[in-house]
């Protein structure tokens, strides 16, 4: 694969990417135009391709969804939260317990370092949790391995999962590829860009998609406008965040890797199984569904679970707000988790 030009790589891709896509659309798969993408772009990256996603058409593709979500949020989504307090707090500590135990037993029964443990198995935002690991001593490499292949994992676990959920009649809405351009597409730009330069600027974690997510939701929450984010637009941040995930897998990154992949994708498979005992939890203590509950607690990327919750019959607010509370807790409390296991893991294997 490296032995083609760039152009060709991206004709590969591109079409690949495509083909795949509208089978995976065709099944009615939740997800399926990030699925297809993100599936093409793994099996070039392991292939040796050397084209990449530019980080400024990344950082795009999350205000994309973000505006996005922003049309799903309003502030009466902050009622059941702050009711129901007490089973929220519970959620969050407890997913903490688990990407902490995740991460000592991982340690413990690997040759990782602490930190590149740590910070590898906390089920936060992807792309936060490969920035925060270098400086606190983590081998990066090894991090972005881990949490993207969490990310791949979690992303196709909970799309068949949810396609399961929509029964067979699920997925056969039509949906309006290329709508009538109107006055709040002009307004969808501006929050698009400004969110996403403002995240950057700030340096919030997955800033910017939160930060257009918040404009959108005071926009449409107050009555002021609406976005409009067409379709064409979402599928073509869908392929962005796919191909970015899916191109990170690169063979010497996986070369590096092979000696702890057991024990990797043991840690990964036991903090989703995890996760999805504490969604089960979550239903029976509070009014929502199973799909709402297993996407809330999954441990996958922000960005990717907002996909598949946007493809589903979920409660994509009570998701999105879950979601970010944990990015945000386990952000707080990382640094404190990666010395615990530093500290610990190899001295009780000593």
């Amino acid at each position: 694969m490296a032995r083609l030009s760039l152009r060709q790589q991206w004709t590969i891709l591109l079409i690949a990417s495509l083909v795949l896509g509208i089978i995976l659309q065709l099944f009615h798969l939740p997800a399926a135009l990030l699925l297809g993408p993100m599936i093409v772009g793994t099996v070039m990256g392991l292939s040796g391709a050397t084209v990449r996603i530019d980080k400024r058409l990344f950082v795009l593709a999350q205000a994309v969804l973000g505006c996005m979500i922003g049309q799903t949020l309003s502030p009466a989504i902050l009622s059941p939260l702050l009711a129901d307090w007490p089973v929220v707090l519970a959620v969050l500590v407890l997913t903490l317990a688990a990407s902490g135990l995740s991460g000592f037993l991982l340690v413990r029964f690997s040759n990782l370092p602490g930190p590149t443990g740590a910070w590898g198995s906390s089920p936060g935002g992807a792309s936060a949790m490969v920035a925060m690991a270098g400086d606190f001593g983590a081998d990066v490499r090894l991090v972005a391995f881990m949490q993207y292949l969490r990310v791949l994992f979690v992303a196709t676990a909970a799309a068949v999962v949810a396609r399961i959920g929509l029964g067979t009649n699920g997925g056969a809405v039509e949906l309006v590829w290329f709508p009538a351009l109107q006055s709040s597409f002009i307004l969808t730009l501006v929050v698009m860009f400004a969110g996403a330069w403002l995240g950057q600027k700030l340096r919030i974690p997955s800033g910017a998609l939160l930060l257009p997510a918040l404009i959108g939701a005071t926009l449409h929450g107050t009555d002021v406008a609406t976005l409009q984010v067409p379709e064409w637009l979402l599928a073509l941040a869908y392929a962005l965040i796919g191909w970015s995930v899916g191109l990170r897998f690169t063979r010497p990154i996986f070369l590096l890797a092979l000696r702890t992949l057991p024990q990797m994708l043991v840690s990964i498979f036991g903090l989703m199984l995890l996760c999805g005992g504490l969604a089960w939890m979550l239903t029976q203590v509070l009014h929502v569904d199973l799909m709402t509950a297993y996407l809330a607690t999954s441990p996958g990327g922000l960005d990717t679970v907002a996909i598949i919750a946007a493809g589903s019959r979920v409660d994509i607010a009570f998701v999105m707000a879950l979601q970010t509370l944990r990015l945000f807790t386990i952000l707080l409390t990382g640094p404190a988790i990666a010395r615990f296991i530093s500290r610990y893991a190899h001295a009780g294997a000593s």
